[in-house]
C-alpha cells in the first residue's frame, strides 16, 4: 500500500522537500504502525534537513528521508511483542530518536516513544507538547525547582518551548519576564507574562535588573553576559542557541558553576517524552494552567511553506501539521 509523505531527497533547505507518494511502513515486532492526524513544527527539523553534523552522525532521519518527530495519531497495528498498546489507542509521541517520520499519513516507531493522548485533547493540541512542552517542564523543574516570588526570564518566550514557559513558570508562582519580537507582545502578556520586552529595543542584558532563572531558547550572547543578569544562587539554562553561545555553555558553563553561586549551563533533555512528564501536563492542560498556542495549521502538503515560516522567527507558539482531520473528542 501507498501514503502521502513530506520526503527529503537530500541535505539542504525546505525547497528541496518533496510532496509524494511512498510505501506505507509495516511494523516489526517490536513496533507499532499509527495513522497519523497532526504533528507540529520544531526548530531541529532545520538541522536535520540541512545535514547538520549531530543529525548525520545519530542517524536521526531515517533512509525513507521523512521529516517530523512530534505526532498525535490512532494506532491502526502493533507488531508480536507490543503489549502497551491495541489498535485504535490514540497515542502521542516523540519521534526524534526513532528516526522522524511524523510527516507522512503512517509512521511506525517503537512503542517507548509514545504514550496515550489524554482524552480532552484534540490531536492537534496534543502534537504541540511531545518536545515544546516537555523541553520547558524539565527545564524549570528537574534542574531546581521554581519557587512562589522568584523571578524568570525567558528569552524567546514567544516560541513553542517559550510559550509552554511562561505558563508553567506561572503555575509555580515566578514573576516572569518574556522577551521576544515586539509582534509577539501581546501574546505572551496574554498568557500570563508579567512583563515583556521587545529584544529589538532593549537588550536584557544591559538593563541592570537582575534574575533568579533564566531560559534561554535562542541564545546568542556570551555567557558571561547572562551570567552578570543572575542574581547570586541563579540558574542559566540554554535551551537552544548559536554554536558559539553552545560552546561556551559546554566549556565555560561548568567552570562558572564551580567557582561562584551563579550556576550556567545546557539542558541536554536527559530525561526525554515520557509518560508521567506528559500526565503532569495533561492534569494542567485539564485545569486550562498551560494549553498550546497555536499560531496556524496546515495541511501536510505545506509543510515546506511552514517551514519557511517558522525559520523567519516570527511563529507565535506552534505551527500544527494536519494530516488526517476528524473528530476524536
Amino acid at each position: 500500500m501507498r501514503m502521502k509523505a513530506i520526503v527529503a531527497p537530500k541535505y539542504g533547505g525546505p525547497e528541496v522537500l518533496q510532496f509524494e507518494e511512498v510505501d506505507k511502513p509495516i511494523p516489526t515486532d517490536d513496533e507499532i504502525l499509527v495513522q497519523v492526524h497532526a504533528a507540529s513544527l520544531n526548530a531541529h527539523d532545520f538541522e536535520i534537513l540541512g545535514g547538520a553534523l549531530v543529525a548525520r552522525i545519530g542517524k536521526l532521519l531515517k533512509k525513507n528521508g521523512i521529516l517530523g518527530s512530534d505526532v498525535a495519531g490512532r494506532v491502526e497495528a502493533v507488531g508480536a511483542n507490543i503489549n502497551q498498546f491495541q489498535p485504535g489507542d490514540e497515542v502521542m509521541g516523540d519521534l526524534l530518536y526513532a528516526g522522524m517520520g511524523a510527516f507522512a499519513e503512517y509512521v511506525c516507531a517503537p512503542e517507548k516513544m509514545f504514550t496515550l493522548k489524554p482524552a480532552s485533547m484534540t490531536f492537534e493540541e496534543a502534537a504541540t507538547y511531545p518536545q515544546a512542552a516537555i523541553i520547558a517542564l524539565q527545564a524549570l523543574r528537574d534542574k531546581r525547582q521554581i519557587q512562589p516570588g522568584q523571578t524568570v526570564l525567558i528569552n524567546g518566550a514567544g516560541g513553542g518551548m517559550g510559550t509552554f514557559g511562561i505558563q508553567l513558570a506561572k503555575y509555580w508562582g515566578a514573576e516572569v519576564t518574556a522577551v521576544d519580537s515586539t509582534a509577539k507582545l501581546d501574546m505572551m502578556q496574554s498568557i500570563g507574562a508579567d512583563h515583556v520586552i521587545a529584544y529589538e529595543q532593549e537588550d536584557f542584558t544591559k538593563s541592570g535588573l537582575r534574575y533568579d532563572v533564566i531560559v534561554d531558547t535562542v541564545a546568542q550572547r556570551s555567557i558571561f553576559k547572562y551570567r552578570r543578569t543572575l542574581n547570586p544562587n541563579g540558574l542559566f539554562v540554554m535551551l537552544g542557541g548559536s554554536r558559539g553561545a553552545m560552546l561556551q555553555a559546554v566549556l565555560l558553563g561548568p567552570v562558572i558553576s564551580r567557582i561562584g553561586s551563579k550556576h550556567l549551563g545546557i539542558n541536554w533533555w536527559s530525561k526525554p517524552f515520557n509518560k508521567e512528564d506528559m500526565d503532569f501536563l495533561g492534569e494542567l492542560f485539564d485545569a486550562g494552567k498551560v494549553v498550546p498556542v497555536i499560531d496556524k495549521q496546515v495541511p501536510l502538503s505545506e509543510v515546506p511553506e511552514a517551514l519557511n515560516y517558522l525559520e523567519e522567527g516570527q511563529v507565535l507558539g506552534k505551527i500544527v501539521v494536519t494530516v488526517k482531520n476528524d473528530s476524536n473528542t
